[in-house]
């Protein structure tokens, strides 16, 4: 992707991004529902409306967009769910020294075009700069695509690590 776009540009969310984001979040659960649904996502559960209103509110959803079209988008929230306690991480870090990724989101339209790892880079490139200990992917076991790709990520940097979650909806 890179170089590929000149008006990409990934960006923290604002109020004025709800509407393309539920745009986005339904076309990706439409496509996942017509296909493969790695995540386990539902049409009107998650991701949904409110969880964008929820990320912007905090100031940790960003979007990826091309030619000022929301074409994806990630949650970067500090600190660890009490539930992630329970795993046995390479590093036991808490609190502002982790940055985890929640709702990361490709739109159908570009699966497989380099956005998914864009958002990825992003997301390292900005606990590189924020002083994070360890990058956190939380995903469902059965999204082998999200796996498959953060796995990729250079594992020098960052400290990353996946939190396997069993049931998700």
């Amino acid at each position: 992707m890179k170089g590929d776009q000149m008006n990409f540009v990934i960006r923290i969310a604002t109020e004025k991004d709800i509407d393309e984001l539920e745009v986005l979040y339904d076309a990706l659960n439409d496509h996942l529902a017509a296909g493969v649904n790695y995540p386990g996502w539902l049409k009107g559960i998650y991701p949904v409306r409110e969880t964008a209103a929820q990320g912007i509110a905090e100031g940790c959803l960003y979007v990826a967009e091309c030619d000022h079209r929301t074409i994806g988008s990630i949650i970067l929230r500090r600190g660890m769910e009490p539930i992630y306690q329970k795993a046995r991480w390479q590093l036991q870090l808490e609190g502002e020294a982790v940055l985890v990724v929640y709702t990361f989101v490709v739109h159908p339209d570009w699966l497989s075009k380099g956005i998914g790892q864009e958002l990825l880079d992003f997301a390292v490139e900005y606990g590189l700069q924020t002083e994070t200990k360890a990058l956190r992917l939380d995903v469902y076991e059965h999204n082998l695509p999200a796996i498959h790709l953060y796995k990729k990520t250079d594992s020098n940097i960052l400290n990353p690590s996946i939190w396997v979650c069993a049931n998700m909806v």
